[in-house]
């Protein structure tokens, strides 16, 4: 019997339980699951900075138990390519896109997922951009409010 073989894109940035939870979804789905992570050139030409250099990205979703194969997405084209070269039966991407690769029903099946609520890589950044941009002064003063909470407490 054939396996059933599913395939899903993604950068993988700041990996989160959200990719976790994706990925154990997908597992479920087929007896292969391959991941494509996104390249650094191929994220710059999406006008995406990543934090995580590709190669640390990739050798992350790799040690995931429920990841049998990672690739570099290098282009948006290679899609079809990839679904024919490893006889892809179900290509999986986040419900953002929705109906952005239906075209790709030619080849196999197209589904969209939604995204894990509360948690997502932009959130994240976000957040980090917000702490960055308080001052050393502030984070100090902050500092010295919780010792002297602590002294009260103890």
């Amino acid at each position: 019997m054939k396996k059933k073989i599913v395939i899903t894109y993604g950068t993988f940035d700041m990996f989160h339980i959200g990719h976790l939870k994706l990925l154990k979804r997908l597992k479920s789905m087929g007896d292969e699951l391959i991941v494509a992570v996104s390249t650094d050139e191929f994220n710059l030409g999406k006008g995406k900075k990543t934090l995580i250099p590709y190669d640390q990205r990739a050798e992350i979703v790799a040690a995931i138990q429920y990841v049998d194969k990672v690739l570099p997405e290098t282009c948006w084209e290679q899609k079809v390519s990839d679904i024919k070269k490893f006889g892809v039966d179900l290509f999986v991407i986040g419900d953002d896109w929705q109906g952005k690769f239906d075209f790709l029903k030619e080849y196999c099946e197209v589904m969209y997922l939604a995204r894990t609520e509360g948690v997502s890589t932009t959130m994240l950044k976000d957040s980090l951009s917000a702490i960055k941009k308080i001052s050393k002064e502030d984070l100090i003063n902050a500092l010295d409010i919780l010792e002297r909470l602590r002294n009260d407490l103890a």
